[in-house]
Parts: structure tokens; C-alpha cells; sequence
């Protein structure tokens, strides 16, 4: 049953990952763009690589010749990964799901277009003229995201046209990969955010959700996550119809993280990961019987998963850098190590800029407890903690 895996992208997500998978006796590549990633510290061993280079991605497998290949991040020549499907190698989701989800452009032509979930208005743009005139289209105030991003890099709310310049400017810079394009969102009146973690498996086995995760966002990144977000029948319905008839489209087995905006009006279809999702590190304070990292490990390897069941209610704070650092240090680990019902993760990544995710403060309680108060306290954790330089 030992498997090799190839891990496309070595942040905090493929480092919970790598450990799920070392639990069970599997054998890990981390390849990243930069020495000492998270992922690499616990895998078996490690490349570093610029993932944007077909050939140097070519050369990885072709070396390692792994069993699956497990993308983290976007930033990858994913149009390799149809040949890599055709030499035996299992692209996880697959290579379809990699290529379409790497790409706001691909997904949200899916979702909205062929398969008709309600979405919010969008246009897309390839120079500053084009947005102006997107933003003519779709009105303001409205949202610009790279189509190429992650963790809400390049992403901005425009509130007046003198924040048009800027937000093109700051799009650019913080898209991944080579395409300078952008989408224009009209701006979705919604009550909460949530993101839905969808299981899909092989075999025919049924798509297995977990309960709804709700999370907060600044910058276009989120800050807290709890879980179970409060939704009703109606909307966690449509959202699970939703959900499956995305991933279905997408196929491969596999955990995605399915983003939602709900509103008066219904749910709104937002984003979609193919992977373990940033707001899904609340399973990492045992919310469920298994966290996303076991559940997506488990898919991949067709492995049963008999049931997904929520165990208790949890948080999750971020832990923010505020200054750059070549070798960043913490303080205040003890204190946090001395609250009750709490945990926390520091990622161990080399370098520190302002706002970068160093780790992760989680707290739970019983379902008697009111989750703000368990979202509180997962704040105040988190800020008990200070990055160094």
C-alpha cells in the first residue's frame, strides 16, 4: 500500500498534509520554490524548484516517478499534468480539476456558465482600459481578484472610481503565474461566508460534505474560521447541490474546499480549491473524527471513509507576521500553551513579511457553548503570540 507522493507546492496546508500521510506510511516529495518550506521539513525529501518551469516539473517526475501527484498552490505548469495522467500517474484531483481550479477564469465559466449556479456578476479584464469598462458594466462597489492567486493576494474592493488605478496595480503584482488578467465581481450583498469541504471518492462512492466552516476575511484572506457555521436546511442544502455538481464536473477523488457567499436571496457559488482549504485548519482542533488533511489523504489512496462526523465546535485564529525577517523568532508560546481547550500550530517558515501566516491559534468546546465566544477566545490566543525579527 506505500505510495509515492509527489507534493506540488510545500506551504503550512502540505505540511499537515505530509503528516497525515507519514502517519500511515507513505513516502513524500515536497517541491517548492524556496529551501526549509513547511512540507519540507517532514517529508522524505525535497526539490526546489520554479513550478511555472514545464521542464523543470518535467524533470521532477520523471525522476521520482511518483504514484499520485498532489498540487498545493497555483502556481504550477499545470497543462503538464494531462500528459503526466497519460503516463499512469494519478493527478490529484485530477488533471482537469487541477487545470480549470488554478484559473478563476476556467472555474467560474463552469459554475456559471455550463452549469448554471447562481454566482455573482463578473467581467474579465487584460489591461486598466478593460477594467474601467468592466467596472462600467458590473458597477460599484465591486471586487478585483487575479485570475491566477491564492491566500488573497492582488485582490481588492473597489468603493469609488479613484480606486480603480490602484486596485489594477495591486492585482498584477499579486498574481501568480504568468497571465496578466483579472476578474471583476459585482458586489455580492451577503450576511456570512462559508466554505463547505467536499469529499469526493473513487469507486462510485458517495460525495461525503462536512459541516459548513464559517470564516472571516481582511485583505482577501481569512483571519478566523469556525466550525459548525451557522446555516440553514435550505442553504446548506443548495450548497451541498451545488458543491457535489461542481466537483462531479471537475472528477478525481479528493477533498475541495467549496467557497459560498450566503445572502437574503440564496446561496451564491464564490470559489472552489481542489485541496485542503485555509479556513478547513479549524479540523485541526478536532472538530471532526477525521481533520481535511486525513480526509483528502484518504480519497486519494481509495481508502473507505465511513462516515465524516463533527465531534465538537471549534476556532481558528491566524498568527500574523508584522515585519520582514530572514530568521524570525516567537514570544509568547508559553502563554498561549498554558490556555485551556486550546492548541495551536507555529508553521515553521523561514522568513517573515507583514501580514504572512506564521501559525495558527485553534480552541473547542462543547456544542453548548456559543461558538462566538470559542471564535473569541481563538482570537485572543492568537494574538498572545509575537513574531520576531
Amino acid at each position: 500500500m506505500k505510495k509515492k507522493i509527489l507534493l506540488l507546492g510545500a506551504g503550512e496546508l502540505g505540511k499537515e498534509f505530509v503528516i497525515a500521510a507519514q502517519r500511515i506510511g507513505q513516502y513524500c516529495i515536497a517541491v517548492d520554490s524556496y529551501e526549509n518550506a513547511p512540507a519540507m521539513q517532514v517529508a522524505d525529501t525535497f526539490e526546489v524548484i520554479n513550478m511555472l518551469d514545464g521542464e523543470a516539473l518535467d524533470a521532477i517526475v520523471a525522476k521520482y516517478q511518483p504514484d499520485f501527484i498532489v498540487p498545493e498552490i497555483e502556481a504550477i505548469r499545470t497543462e503538464r499534468f494531462y500528459d503526466y495522467e497519460k503516463q499512469g500517474i494519478k493527478v490529484v484531483p485530477s488533471a482537469k480539476a487541477a487545470n480549470f481550479t488554478m484559473n478563476r477564469k476556467a472555474i467560474r465559466d463552469l459554475a456559471a456558465k455550463d452549469l448554471g449556479l447562481r454566482t455573482a456578476t463578473y467581467r474579465y479584464a487584460t489591461s486598466k482600459e478593460e477594467l474601467e469598462k468592466a467596472i462600467t458594466e458590473v458597477g460599484i462597489p465591486c471586487v478585483v481578484k487575479p485570475l491566477m492567486s491564492s491566500s488573497g493576494k492582488g485582490q481588492s474592493t473597489i468603493k469609488k472610481e479613484e480606486d480603480i488605478e490602484k486596485s489594477w496595480n495591486y492585482a498584477v503584482e499579486g498574481s501568480r503565474g504568468d497571465i496578466v488578467e483579472v476578474i471583476v465581481e459585482a458586489f455580492v450583498n451577503f450576511h456570512s461566508e462559508i466554505t463547505l469541504l467536499t469529499v469526493t471518492q473513487n469507486n462510485s462512492l458517495p460525495t461525503l460534505f462536512c459541516a459548513p466552516i464559517g470564516h472571516r476575511q481582511e485583505r482577501g484572506d481569512y483571519q478566523e474560521s469556525w466550525q459548525p457555521a451557522s446555516v440553514s436546511e435550505k442553504d446548506l442544502a443548495e450548497a451541498q447541490y451545488m458543491a457535489e455538481k461542481v466537483t462531479q464536473a471537475l472528477g478525481g477523488a479528493g477533498i475541495f474546499g467549496v467557497e459560498f457567499f450566503l445572502t437574503n436571496e440564496g446561496v451564491y457559488f464564490s470559489e472552489l480549491s481542489p485541496r485542503p482549504h485555509d479556513t478547513g485548519m479549524v479540523t485541526l482542533a478536532g472538530t471532526q473524527n477525521f481533520n481535511e488533511f486525513e480526509l483528502h489523504l484518504r480519497a486519494i489512496l481509495s481508502l473507505p471513509i465511513a462516515e465524516i462526523t463533527l465531534e465538537r465546535q471549534g476556532a481558528s485564529a491566524v498568527i500574523l507576521a508584522q515585519e520582514n525577517s530572514t530568521n524570525p523568532s516567537y514570544t509568547g508560546i508559553e502563554a498561549l500553551a498554558s490556555q485551556p481547550k486550546s492548541d495551536f500550530r507555529i508553521f515553521g517558515k523561514p522568513t517573515s513579511r507583514p501580514y504572512r501566516r506564521m501559525g495558527v491559534a485553534l480552541t473547542h468546546d462543547n456544542f453548548e457553548t456559543d461558538i462566538e465566544k470559542i471564535v473569541e477566545r481563538a482570537k485572543s490566543n492568537a494574538s498572545i503570540v509575537v513574531v520576531n525579527k
